[in-house]
């Protein structure tokens, strides 16, 4: 992603949010519900392919195409750590 001063505000923003109810009352005014429910189910993906879980596993435990699984896997194989990183933190 290309950076970028309205992104910069966001995280910024995002970073402001302290509580779990603070999050979902931000986000469900930010994004739709199906928006929402496909970065929870992305970083479900994520979780399960740093478990060493197959893509059948994971297909059959999320309803997830393969193609989505395959593009989560490549962010964990190729991307900029983002989701290691976080899933990584205690």
């Amino acid at each position: 992603m290309r950076k970028d001063i309205k992104v910069d505000e966001l995280f910024e923003t995002i970073l402001k949010l302290e509580t779990i109810e603070e999050c979902y009352d931000f986000f469900d005014d930010l994004c739709t519900i199906n928006e929402i429910n496909d970065m929870a189910d992305r970083l479900t993906v994520a979780k399960l392919l740093m478990a060493k879980e197959t893509y059948e596993s994971i297909e059959a435990k999320t309803k997830m195409s393969s193609a989505t699984i395959s593009r989560v896997n490549r962010c964990l194989q190729h991307g900029n750590g983002g989701y290691k990183n976080i899933l990584l933190k205690k």
